[in-house]
């Protein structure tokens, strides 16, 4: 049994929150690749880890959501794959290291790719674009795969066969965008997505991104109303939703917004409970004091 299930049995744990905003916010300029800062700036990345860590988060998710080869091929990184994913979870390990029981997700966000019939992505050729990915995680030396954002449970279940074969035994943790009337762009249901991916072996299931805290209310009631036994929810929510301030988008959740919902992921019995894009390391800070009180 994995020390991660292990520490979730005894109590709800706090995740960390965005990596996109904090890049942006130290300096990564729009169109280039977040992934290439692990190789070329990891201090950088390593400071927003470290601020998230000592604000409380338990999981820290390294900057490899983008770490597919079809992404990386946008900034022409395709031979780098397994190259910067292994220095994302490189900087992320040293990090955990240095806070006893903190843990290292290796990050996969969709490929880009539609699944067929829409696209040309099988379930084969998914799982070795997966698979490539992973291999660089695992050598850097994750302690889960996340695999998150995803809105076509064919692309997860690609992504879940890659973790199975080339991070045998680690846990796959596996999150969904309800973020279209409460279903994800393919019209996926939480509940659905609940008993689709538990059947597959995957023990932590929830939600990311999407519309906000109250969505994320009403999402992770359906979530914690499906699971089965031995099932963890995790839900990741947006700091709010998005509003332009001139000519930049600001999201308009503040840290006492994040704590209420941290309160009520508690009661609801929401095992992991982080944030999404918008927020910082003091959204973290509000998710992990109300856990700890």
């Amino acid at each position: 049994m994995s020390s991660i299930y292990e520490a979730l049995e005894k109590s709800a744990l706090t995740c960390d929150g965005a990596m996109g905003t904090m890049l942006q916010e130290a300096g990564l300029s729009d169109g280039s690749s977040p992934e290439l800062w692990n190789v070329e700036k990891p201090e950088e990345v390593a400071k927003i880890l470290e601020a998230y860590a000592t604000a409380g988060a338990k999981f820290l998710t390294t900057n490899t959501f983008g770490g597919t080869r079809g992404r990386l091929a946008m900034h022409g990184l395709e031979d780098r794959v397994e190259e910067v994913n292994k220095a994302g979870a490189q900087i992320a390990r040293k990090v955990a290291d240095s806070h006893p029981g903190t843990f290292v997700l290796g990050d996969i966000g969709p490929s880009g790719d539609l699944m067929e019939p829409m696209g040309t992505l099988t379930l084969e050729s998914g799982k070795a674009l997966f698979g490539e990915q992973i291999r660089g995680l695992v050598a850097g030396g994750v302690d889960a795969i996340l695999i998150e954002t995803m809105s076509d449970l064919s692309e997860v279940e690609a992504a879940v066969s890659a973790a199975n074969e080339f991070a045998p035994g680690l846990p796959i943790i596996a999150t969904m965008s309800f973020d279209t009337n409460l279903r994800t762009m393919m019209g996926v249901k939480p509940a659905a997505a609940v008993t689709y991916l538990s059947s597959l072996g995957v023990r932590i299931i929830g939600a990311n991104c999407g519309r906000g805290v109250d969505e994320m209310l009403q999402i992770a009631k359906e979530l914690v109303h499906a699971r089965p036994e031995g099932v963890f929810i995790i839900t990741q929510s947006n700091a709010g939703l998005p509003k332009l301030h001139g000519d930049e988008f600001i999201y308009d959740g503040t840290p006492e917004e994040m704590a209420k919902y941290a309160r009520e992921m508690l009661e609801l019995g929401v095992n992991i409970i982080g944030s999404c894009c918008g927020s910082t390391p003091a959204h973290t800070k509000a998710i992990a004091l109300t856990l700890q009180s």
